[in-house]
C-alpha cells in the first residue's frame, strides 16, 4: 500500500511555505529529468550511513569503466560541469579532465537508479552539499549499494588502498602495486616466517573455512614490533603482495580523531574479507585512543578482518592494545638478522657475486647487530668501490655502521624483548 504524500513534488508551495519550496524546486526539476528518461514512480531514497563511502566508489568505479552510466546534465550552472585533477601514477606530476560526481545527475541504467551531489541552498543563506539517491524503490538502492562493494572489493585486490586522515576527513587514494616482494625475500627465522604465513594463508583459504571448523571468531590481529631497518615493511608487502584479499594502509596522522577510526573501520568491514595495516601504531593520538581501543574490542570488529599493526616503538605502545583478548592476539619482534639471515641476505645480494667464502664470513662475523637497511647500505658501498676501484673494501664501512647501531642502542632502543608492559 503506497503512502500518502502531504506535500506533493509537483505543487509550488511559494506563496504558502517558501523555504519548502526552496528546497522542492531543485528536486522538482530532477525529477522532471528523470522522467524525460524513464517514465516511473521516482522517490527520494535514503541511505545516509553508506553515502559518504559510496560516492568515493562511484568516482572510482566509473573512472574505471566498471559501472554503466548515463549522464543526464549538470544541475547548477553555477557550480563545476568539469574537473582537472592529479593522476595517480608514479611518472611524476601528471594531470587529467575526468567527470565531476558533484552538481552531476547520474543515471545507472542497470539498477533503475540516479544519482547526485549537489549544493543544498537553504533559505537562511546556508548551504551544504547533499547527496541524493532517486529510485522507484529502496530496494533498488540496496541492490546498486550491495554491488558496489562487491566491485570495489574486486578492484581492491589488484590495487593498494591507503585511508589518510586529513582535516577535510578520510582521503583515499589508490595505487597499482609497486615492486611485488614474494615471501622468499623475507629474511626472517623459518619458525616465525611459518607462524605468520600460516595464519595468513588459513584466514583467507576457502573463506576462512578453517575458523568456523575449529569454532574460533573469524578475526585476527598481529603486532609487529622492533628496531628500524629489519624488514617489518617488507614483511607486511609479502603478506598482502601474497593474498588475493584487498589490503587497506590507514596512515594516522595528527588529524586523527574518533569520527576518522569510526569511518576507516566502517570501510574496511564493507571489503571483508580484508586485510587492514596500521603502520606506526604507536602515532595514534592520545585523545583517540579509548576510541580506538574500544573500536578493537572483538564484539565491535567486523568478521573476516586481519589487522595487521606495526611499530618501532613498543614502549610507547598501550599496553591495553595486547593485554585484552580480541585486539591484537599475537605479537612478534622483527629483531637484527642472526649470522644465518646475514649471511644469506648478503648471498643474495651479491648478483653480480663480489663475494667469496671468506669475504661472507667475514661480514658475517663482524656485522652483528646491524639491520636488514644497513646490509643493504654495505652492499651498495662496496658494491661501488669495486665499480670505481676494483676492490673489494668492506673494513670501513662497517666500523661506521656499527658505529651508528650502538649510538641508536644506547639513545631509546630496549633490548630485553619486552614490549612496553
Amino acid at each position: 500500500m503506497s503512502k500518502e504524500l502531504l506535500f506533493q513534488t509537483e505543487t509550488n508551495y511559494r506563496a504558502t511555505f517558501p523555504n519548502y519550496e526552496d528546497y522542492a524546486i531543485v528536486i522538482r526539476k530532477i525529477i522532471d529529468r528523470l522522467h524525460e528518461t524513464k517514465q516511473q514512480s521516482w522517490q527520494l531514497i535514503a541511505a545516509d550511513e553508506l553515502i559518504s563511502h559510496t560516492e568515493s566508489v562511484i568516482d572510482e568505479l566509473m573512472k574505471k569503466g566498471k559501472l554503466r552510466y548515463k549522464s543526464l546534465g549538470h544541475v547548477y550552472a553555477v557550480r563545476p560541469t568539469g574537473k582537472v585533477e592529479q593522476s595517480d601514477t608514479d611518472n611524476g606530476f601528471t594531470l587529467r579532465v575526468s567527470e565531476t560526481i558533484e552538481n552531476q545527475l547520474l543515471y545507472f541504467p542497470d539498477y533503475n537508479i540516479a544519482y547526485t551531489n549537489i549544493l543544498t541552498y537553504a533559505g537562511t543563506g546556508t548551504t551544504w552539499n547533499e547527496d541524493y539517491f532517486f529510485s522507484s524503490s529502496p530496494e533498488n538502492v540496496m541492490a546498486f549499494i550491495q554491488d558496489l562493494n562487491r566491485l570495489q572489493r574486486e578492484t581492491m585486490k589488484n590495487t593498494i588502498t591507503y585511508l589518510v586522515d586529513t582535516d577535510d576527513g578520510v582521503q583515499k587514494k589508490t595505487y597499482e602495486p609497486s615492486e611485488i616482494i614474494s615471501r622468499e625475500d623475507v629474511y626472517l627465522e623459518d619458525s616465525m616466517k611459518d607462524d605468520i604465513f600460516r595464519a595468513i594463508d588459513e584466514f583467507f583459504n576457502d573463506g576462512g573455512s578453517f575458523y568456523k571448523e575449529y569454532g574460533l571468531p573469524y578475526k585476527r590481529g598481529i603486532l609487529l614490533y622492533g628496531s628500524p631497518g629489519n624488514g617489518k615493511t617488507t614483511l607486511v608487502r609479502s603478506i598482502t603482495g601474497s593474498t588475493s584479499a584487498p589490503v587497506i594502509y590507514w596512515q594516522i596522522t595528527e588529524h586523527t580523531g574518533s569520527y576518522s577510526v569510526q569511518e576507516v573501520f566502517g570501510i574496511v568491514a564493507r571489503m571483508a574479507p580484508a586485510i587492514l595495516v596500521i603502520e606506526d601504531i604507536d602515532s595514534m593520538p592520545e585523545h583517540t585512543r579509548s576510541t580506538f581501543l574500544n573500536t578493537l574490542d572483538g564484539a565491535r570488529i567486523q568478521a573476516g578482518l586481519f589487522i595487521i599493526g606495526t611499530t618501532n616503538y613498543p614502549e610507547k605502545i598501550d599496553p591495553a592494545l595486547i593485554n585484552r583478548a580480541g585486539r591484537f592476539d599475537s605479537t612478534y619482534e622483527i629483531p637484527s638478522p642472526s649470522s644465518q639471515v646475514r649471511r644469506s641476505y648478503m648471498k643474495k645480494l651479491d648478483i653480480k657475486n663480489l663475494f667469496d667464502e671468506l669475504h661472507l664470513d667475514e661480514m658475517t662475523k663482524r656485522t652483528k647487530g646491524l639491520s636488514v637497511s644497513q646490509l643493504n647500505e654495505l652492499y651498495m658501498s662496496v658494491a661501488l668501490g669495486y665499480h670505481y676501484d676494483g676492490l673489494i673494501e668492506f673494513d670501513r664501512r662497517i666500523r661506521e655502521l656499527q658505529k651508528q647501531h650502538k649510538r641508536a642502542e644506547k639513545g631509546t632502543w630496549e633490548t630485553d624483548g619486552t614490549i612496553g608492559f
